[in-house]
């Protein structure tokens, strides 16, 4: 137990010092029984501030340190690792948070510097109390799990994999690719999609470090940073993949062939109950829809399945089951991408009532080449070229009622389609686009939306009243804010920009991961600038649009950066882990189980010694998080660096 206890602020350039009286603060903490030295610093982070810390605790041989400062969260491993070389105990600190908790809360200078007196007696009351705590050591399982295989799920485990590493790729539908698979080109180069992605599909199928596994769902997770274990559901396709060979002569033998909506074609086109979701799909294998085959949901065919006459291969399988398979790794990264805003949400843009209202996604089925329609673009009402056609940017996105934030590839997506339109149908086509604002905010964005703006285009500043049905053709009411004139759009086909919001299954993943979601309902960065790939749980990142909308520059970027925090981990053999768990006094517990109720790192299990039973920690499991602690009725669950007698004083001295 220490009893020599250094004190030092930080006046955090202005962010502190312009709110709190630094100076004040320094000479009452002098005056605070143990302190030995007390003094502040500009920068405290910085090299002086972390040399005038080393200084003190060898010239006063301190046993404990306090430093006034920001959220330990920003700070807190920089300043144990000065400790540490001065030659205190990394967690014989304490970090008076007089920032955040202080002076970003308030703006009266008096009552600000008094909080922060109570703030700093309260951290000196708990340093006194501190312990020196060891860390323990942990083997790293080389090896990782990316879940999620459109853009940034591939780029990742390519990248990993790249490094040595054994990396598995869990995807929920039948083929890799996501949404990228889905576009004919990208902006603003008009890159063919396919042409840029399907090698790295390819990649992914060949390379010797990646273990596919398609058509797959991560049902619950166990362990932690260096060691986690994964269950993974592994869903029936009733096909066998080493015998099926992807020549498709099963698709148009199937009964129901043309008559299921296809995902893939986002409704627009058809496919039967036995499919490949489209012709460069990786695996190349066929996948029976078990919701819609009649062999599956009423036990017969007709006669008999034709699907199994029509494979020469003999690879049908009606008798295969779901497979649970266990994995082993040390780290995990997240990229399962995002779902678009539903338009049916949005009645006045007339989704819902009128087949001629399309999303941008529909629209980037129709112009691809390998889409339902073959490239043709037709109107789906009546399956005629249109003659006009609208755009109506930032549905449900920057939009208070719906989604706050911008979708980010809208507008460019939207001029993207122009270029295209106007390439396939000429300039007999009027196209009209409807927005809030154009932001064209990456490298060359600005000069293509230049390049669209000499292409006949009308660009109507505002936002639609209501798509109305108008007999053979729609028609829109807009007010233009630029011209300040009210506009009537006479047109034949309206395509809607949705927002990107959080995928649908985003929340039971927050479950089964343990990270958390923002109130956008993506998943939230440990650190929007200085962590913004790692989550709070320790080995476990994001990329791609998971995290936030992005492009798919910023999307590929960011898979890069998760790849290169997770090889990072891979590369050690052993990892330090925190001191700072639970434990339990036996003699108190009385083996009642609430902590195993509210434990989410299943840590916690209940052993018997003799005639009495109580809880037990799993030390290479716990997180830290406190939550057995809060919830123990009889005292007995502690935690180290946080014990009730190190606590209770902190409080009293506080308040």
């Amino acid at each position: 137990m220490g009893n020599k206890i250094g004190f030092f602020a930080c006046h955090c350039g202005i962010n502190i010092s312009s709110t709190v009286d630094i100076k004040e603060l320094v000479d009452y903490a002098k005056s605070l029984d143990g302190v030995v030295v007390s003094k502040d610093y500009k920068y405290m982070c910085s090299d002086v501030g972390a040399n005038l810390i080393k200084d003190s605790i060898k010239k006063h041989k301190l046993d404990s340190v306090v430093i006034a400062c920001c959220s330990p969260r920003m700070h807190e491993h920089t300043f144990r690792n000065v400790v540490e070389a001065g030659g205190v105990n990394a967690f014989n600190l304490e970090i008076a948070n007089i920032r955040e908790q202080c002076s970003w809360a308030h703006e009266d200078k008096r009552r600000a510097t008094e909080k922060a007196k109570a703030l700093v007696r309260g951290s000196i009351a708990k340093a006194k109390l501190l312990e020196s705590l060891e860390t323990t050591k942990i083997k790293v399982t080389p090896k990782a799990l990316v879940i999620g295989g459109g853009i940034a799920g591939i780029q990742t485990a390519l990248d990993i994999a790249e490094e040595g590493h054994k990396v598995y790729l869990v995807e929920k539908s039948p083929s890799i690719g996501g949404r990228m698979a889905q576009l004919d080109k990208t902006f603003p180069t008009l890159d063919c999609s396919s042409c840029i992605l399907t090698p790295k599909m390819m990649e992914v199928a060949n390379h010797p470090n990646i273990e596919l596994l398609s058509y797959s769902e991560v049902v619950g997770i166990d362990g932690s940073i260096g060691n986690y274990n994964v269950k993974v559901k592994k869903k029936a396709r009733y096909v066998n993949l080493d015998k099926c060979t992807g020549c498709g002569d099963c698709m148009p033998a199937c009964r129901l062939k043309d008559r299921i909506a296809s995902e893939f074609d986002e409704g627009i086109g058809k496919r039967s109950a036995i499919y490949m979701p489209f012709p460069q799909a990786v695996p190349l294998k066929c996948t029976i829809d078990a919701d819609n085959c009649l062999m599956i949901t009423r036990g017969k065919c007709g006669t008999g399945p034709l699907c199994v006459e029509a494979c020469e291969a003999d690879a049908i399988d009606f008798k295969q089951k779901d497979e649970e398979v266990e994995l082993n790794v040390g780290v995990i990264v997240i990229a399962t991408g995002y779902d678009l805003l539903d338009p049916n949400s949005l009645h006045e843009y007339g989704y819902t009532r009128s087949d001629d209202v399309i999303t941008t996604l529909e629209m980037e089925r129709l112009i691809s080449s390998s889409g339902p329609t073959s490239g043709e673009i037709i109107r789906p009402s009546n399956k005629e070229k249109p003659k006009s056609i609208t755009y109506i940017l930032c549905v449900g996105s920057r939009d208070e009622t719906q989604c706050t934030w911008c979708c980010r590839i809208g507008c460019m997506s939207a001029l993207k389609h122009v270029y295209l339109l106007k390439e396939k149908l000429g300039d007999e086509v009027e196209i009209n686009i409807c927005y809030t604002d154009i932001r064209s905010f990456g490298k060359g964005y600005e000069e293509f939306y230049r390049k669209i703006r000499g292409l006949k285009t009308n660009f109507f500043r505002g936002r639609p009243s209501e798509v109305r049905n108008a007999g053979d053709h729609l028609s829109i009411d807009i007010f233009d804010t630029t011209t300040n004139k009210l506009f009537e759009i006479s047109t034949e086909l309206v395509v809607l920009v949705p927002a990107l919001v959080s995928r649908a299954d985003a929340e039971d993943f927050t479950r089964i991961l343990r990270i958390s979601q923002g109130i956008d309902g993506f998943y939230l960065e440990a650190h929007p600038k200085l962590r913004p790939i790692d989550t709070f749980t320790g080995g476990i990142f994001i990329a791609g649009c998971c995290q936030a909308p992005k492009d798919i520059q910023d999307t590929v970027a960011q898979a890069s950066g998760a790849a290169a925090r997770a090889a990072n981990i891979l590369s050690k053999k052993e990892l330090e882990s925190e001191p700072l768990i639970a434990w339990v006094e036996e003699e108190l517990c009385s083996g009642c189980s609430t902590c195993l109720s509210v434990c989410a790192y299943n840590a916690i299990e209940l052993v018997k010694d003799g005639d009495k039973t109580h809880a037990k920690v799993n030390e290479a499991l716990c997180m830290g998080c406190g939550q057995c602690v809060a919830t123990c009725p009889s005292g007995a669950m502690q935690q180290h660096g946080f014990k009730d007698k190190q606590i209770r004083p902190m409080i009293e001295e506080t308040v």
